[in-house]
């Protein structure tokens, strides 16, 4: 790969996943992070590559939370970045104000039979992007889903998406129910396993990890709360909930499925996200050893790694910035969401019964 091959990849990847941004249309964009290492040396050293992508998304400071600073919606990996609050530029909607995801129409096979009839699915993250896309599909498979999110207003606009009535607090008046919780926190993941049996009484059977934040930075200039707070939240959330669910389901005797939202960056790292690349690959090394663990009990563990995926927002990307991504993924196109919840939801059935300590790549090829 050449040099501004290369190069433009780490901005691209650093513009959708990085640090709550803004956007300019010039063809020499001015950097607005000043404290940002990774766009100061793009803006000092690079100014080639500016030139070479014209209109582009640039970034401003880190993002401090899950969910960003703008919008209040999650930003997974695949998801891109939030607009600063910067003079002249606009702030994007919220989460409820996005085009609502919707499932693909279902087969044959599956109008005949709903995978998923019997589950209780349980998704974290599943206040926008990926984790409302699987939590959708999960549903639309048939699924009783229990949508959790830090920001758990967003959650219950999942809910409200899922063709039953939902509810506050977790207290389902239909078939799914909304959930808050800090994933990161020990009590805060097993009482949100307690409110959920509470609420459904039983175990969640499905597992969907998908809560994660990143902040970007240079191994040279990242800061420990940096570090820690990604580790947080994106290795030790997962943790925290895929052990208190297995501990649940061990305790009832149940079989289930759990499903880890990894990420390609754990597999290839990227430069200016060691913690964030550090995370995804300790989720690929904790799901692997879960699988090992749990499958006398019945209960199997798989990961999911997506690349690129198109959100909302990527449809306001410049063409050239669009056209530079595309043009390094072999099927030649971004990913949807659907296409993370159309794995996710074969993982959850029976379907992939015999399936259990993989890691699949939902990137359309992109770094095999």
């Amino acid at each position: 790969m050449s040099q501004p091959d290369f190069l433009s990849l780490l901005i691209l990847y650093h513009c959708l996943n990085g640090c709550g941004g803004t956007v300019t249309r010039n063809k020499r964009p001015w950097i607005f992070g000043p404290t940002c290492s990774l766009c100061l040396y793009v803006g000092n050293w690079a100014p080639w590559l500016l030139d070479s992508l014209g209109p582009q998304v640039v970034v401003d400071g880190h993002a401090p939370v899950v969910g960003g600073r703008a919008g209040g919606y999650q930003r997974p990996l695949t998801s891109v970045v939030s607009i600063g609050s910067v003079p002249g530029l606009a702030t994007p909607p919220a989460c409820s104000d996005w085009p609502r995801l919707r499932a693909r129409p279902p087969t044959a096979a599956m109008a005949s039979q709903l995978r998923l009839r019997s589950a209780l699915a349980l998704v974290t993250g599943a206040g926008s992007g990926i984790g409302r896309a699987i939590s959708v599909r999960l549903a639309a498979e048939g699924a009783a889903v229990a949508a959790c999110d830090l920001d758990g207003a967003a959650a219950q606009d999942t809910v409200r998406l899922l063709g039953s009535p939902g509810s506050k607090d977790g207290a389902p008046r239909g078939k799914h129910a909304a959930f808050q919780a800090d994933v990161s926190q020990g009590p805060a993941a097993r009482r949100l396993l307690e409110q959920v049996q509470a609420c459904f009484s039983r175990p969640p059977s499905v597992v969907v990890s998908c809560a994660g934040i990143t902040r970007d930075e240079f191994l040279l200039h990242m800061s420990e709360e940096d570090w820690d707070r990604v580790i947080a939240v994106n290795l030790k959330g997962t943790f925290l909930v895929t052990q208190a669910a297995a501990q649940a389901l061990v305790s009832s005797g149940g079989r289930g499925s759990i499903i880890n939202i990894s990420s390609i960056i754990g597999k290839v790292g990227n430069i200016g996200q060691t913690n964030y690349a550090s995370s995804k690959a300790g989720v690929i090394g904790l799901t692997q050893t879960a699988a090992r663990e749990l499958g006398r009990h019945g209960i199997r563990c798989n990961s999911v790694l997506p690349g690129f995926i198109a959100t909302p927002m990527t449809q306001k990307m410049p063409e050239k910035v669009k056209d530079k991504v595309t043009a390094m993924i072999p099927l030649g196109h971004m990913g949807d969401p659907e296409d993370v919840a159309d794995v996710v939801a074969f993982l959850a059935s029976e379907d992939s019964g015999y399936i259990t300590g993989a890691s699949v790549e939902v990137s359309g090829g992109l770094f095999m």
